[in-house]
C-alpha cells in the first residue's frame, strides 16, 4: 500500500513521570507532540508507586493534545514504556486494586538479600541475564503476594492480571481483549528465560507467580492488536510496535548493528550496546537484555548498563535544594566555575545500579569546604553523571570486549552542552547527540511503522537519523575520576 504524505504514526511514550504522545510522519519527523505529567507516590522510605488511573488519564490527555493538532491519518500506533514497573488490574472493569510498584522502588532489597544468601542468584542470572535486585519485576510481584492478600486472591482466581505498563495500556486500549507484552519488556521481569524466549515455569514457581496471570509475549513490531474506538478517543488503529523505553531509544538512534551503542539521559541513564544475535552474559554488573524481537521470532540482544539517578539528580537540585529554578539552569551554574573544587556527588538517591549494584547505597556529597558554593555542587552533579556512564563503558570494554567507537546520546539532559563535553572527555570517544532528543518515542514510532509497512526496513530508518552535533574528547581528568571511585565506596551499604 503506497504511503501518503498525510499518513502518521501515533507513538505513546509512557515514562516515569509523564506520558508523551507523538505524531510522526513518513519522513520520520515529529509533526506534533503532547505531554501530561502524572503524580508520584512515595508511601514510605524507598517506596515509589503510580496510580494506574493516573497513567491512563495522562495517556488520554497527551493523545488528545496531538489529535487536536492533527490533520493527517493515523495508520498505526507504537507504545514504549517505563520498564520493570509492575501493574495489577481487573480484567473486566480495568480498575486497579492497588497502585503499581515502580522500577525505582527498593522495598524488596531484604527479599533479594535473603534469596542471595540462599545461593539463588547465580541460577537466576544464568536464566535471565539479570541480577537479583529490587529493580526488576519479580520480587515486586512476590511482595504483593506476601503483603496484599486481597489483590493476590484475585490474581490467583484469574480476575486480576499482572503486567508491565505496556501490557496495561494495550489492555485499556483494547477494552480488555488483549493481554500482551513484547520480548524486550518481558526480558526485564526476572521471569523470562533469555535462552528460550518465553516465560520460565521454574522462575514463576521460584517467585510464586501464577503463569496464567502474565501476558502473552509478542514480537516488538508487527500488528498485535487493534484499539477500540469506544475507549480510545474514537481510534480504531492497529498497534504494531511495542518496546521498553531503552530498547525503543536504541531503535530511535538506528542502533541496528553489532557495536552500536546509545545512552539516554533521562530520570536515570541507560547505556545499551548491540551485541547481535548473541546473548552475552555478564558477571560483573552489566545486564543482558533483548534488544528487539522480529516477527519471525528471531531476537537481537544488547548489553546494558543501568544507572538509576542522573536527570533525577538535577531535579533534586531544583526541588530538594532549591539552588536552581529550572533543570536547564544547571548548565549555566555549573559552567560558572572551572571545576568542582574537589566536591564529589554520588547520586545514589535510590541505591546504586551498574556497575556496583548496591540497593543500600545512598547519595553522598563529599569534599565540601568553606569555599564550596552551589556552583561547585552543580558541577559535581554533571561530573557524577558522566562518571557513572564512564564506569559502565569501562566495564563493557573489560568484561565483554565491547569497545565503543562513538556514543550516540539522547534524552532531556543531553541538551546540556557542558554535560556532553564532560562525557566526551571522560570516555575519550566522540559523543554524537541526536537531533531529536525524544528518541524513545521516535523509536516506538519506527517500530510501529515497520510493523505496519510505512517503512521498508532498518536501512530506511537509519537514513532518517540525524545529529545535532558531535562533542570531541579533550583532556581526561583522571584525578577527579579517582576521587569519584573513592566516594562511591563510601556511599555503599549506608542504609543497612
Amino acid at each position: 500500500m503506497p504511503v501518503s504524505d498525510l499518513d502518521l504514526i501515533l507513538a505513546i511514550d509512557a515514562g516515569t513521570t509523564g506520558v508523551t504522545a507523538l505524531l510522526v510522519n513518513a519522513a520520520g519527523q515529529i509533526a506534533h507532540s503532547g505531554y501530561t505529567e502524572f503524580p508520584q507516590h512515595f508511601p514510605a522510605d524507598g517506596r515509589v508507586e503510580h496510580d494506574l488511573g493516573d497513567i491512563w488519564a495522562a495517556t488520554l490527555s497527551a493523545t488528545q493534545q496531538v489529535l487536536d493538532q492533527n490533520v493527517g491519518v493515523i495508520t498505526a500506533i507504537g507504545i514504549t514504556n517505563q520498564r520493570e514497573t509492575i501493574c495489577f488490574w481487573d480484567r473486566e472493569t480495568m480498575g486497579a486494586p492497588r497502585r503499581a510498584i515502580v522500577w525505582q522502588d527498593r522495598r524488596t532489597a531484604g527479599m533479594c538479600q535473603s534469596m542471595r544468601e540462599l545461593g539463588l542468584e547465580p541460577e537466576i542470572s544464568a536464566l535471565t541475564g539479570l541480577r537479583l535486585d529490587p529493580y526488576f519485576s519479580a520480587t515486586k510481584i512476590a511482595w504483593v503476594r506476601e503483603n496484599d492478600p486481597d489483590t493476590w486472591a484475585h490474581v490467583v482466581s484469574g480476575r486480576v492480571a499482572i503486567g508491565t505498563v505496556d501490557s496495561y495500556l494495550i489492555a485499556r486500549m483494547t477494552r480488555g481483549l488483549e493481554h500482551l507484552t513484547d520480548a524486550t519488556n518481558a526480558s526485564r521481569t526476572l521471569l523470562y528465560d533469555i535462552s528460550t524466549g518465553d516465560w520460565s515455569q521454574h522462575l514463576c514457581d521460584l517467585f510464586g507467580v501464577p503463569l496464567h496471570a502474565l501476558p502473552a509475549i509478542t514480537s516488538s513490531y508487527g500488528v498485535i492488536a487493534t484499539t477500540d474506538p469506544d475507549v480510545f478517543l474514537g481510534l480504531s488503529v492497529p498497534i504494531s510496535g511495542v518496546a521498553g523505553d531503552q530498547q525503543a531509544a536504541l531503535v530511535g538512534q538506528a542502533g541496528f548493528s553489532v557495536g552500536d551503542a546509545k545512552c539516554t539521559y533521562g530520570t536515570g541513564s541507560f547505556l545499551l550496546a548491540h551485541t547481535g544475535s548473541t546473548a552475552r552474559m555478564s558477571t560483573h554488573g552489566l545486564l543482558t537484555t533483548v534488544a528487539l524481537q522480529h516477527p519471525d521470532g528471531h531476537r537481537d540482544f544488547a548489553l546494558e548498563g543501568a544507572i538509576f539517578v542522573t536527570g533525577a539528580a538535577v531535579q533534586w537540585l531544583r526541588d530538594g535544594l532549591g539552588i536552581i529554578d529550572t533543570a536547564e539552569d544547571v548548565e549555566e551554574l555549573a559552567a560558572s566555575v572551572p571545576d568542582s573544587g574537589g566536591v564529589v556527588f554520588v547520586p545514589a538517591l535510590t541505591g546504586l545500579a551498574a556497575p556496583d549494584w548496591d540497593p543500600l547505597a545512598r547519595g553522598l556529597i563529599i569534599g565540601i569546604t568553606r569555599g564550596t558554593t552551589s556552583a561547585h555542587v552543580a558541577r559535581a552533579t554533571l561530573e557524577g553523571i558522566a562518571f557513572e556512564v564512564r564506569d559502565v563503558v569501562q566495564l563493557m570494554a573489560m568484561e565483554a570486549g565491547v569497545h565503543l567507537r562513538r556514543l550516540a546520546i539522547d534524552g532531556g539532559a543531553a541538551a546540556n552542552n557542558l554535560l556532553c563535553q564532560i562525557q566526551a572527555d571522560q570516555l575519550g570517544i566522540p559523543v554524537d547527540r541526536s537531533q531529536e532528543l525524544q528518541t524513545t518515542g521516535l523509536g516506538a514510532a519506527f517500530l510501529a511503522g515497520l510493523g505496519s509497512g510505512m517503512w521498508s526496513g532498518f536501512e530506511e530508518i537509519s537514513s532518517m537519523r540525524s545529529s545535532s552535533g558531535t562533542f570531541m574528547p579533550g583532556e581526561r581528568d583522571e584525578e577527579s575520576f579517582a576521587r569519584w571511585r573513592r566516594a562511591v565506596e563510601r556511599s555503599r551499604d549506608w542504609a543497612r
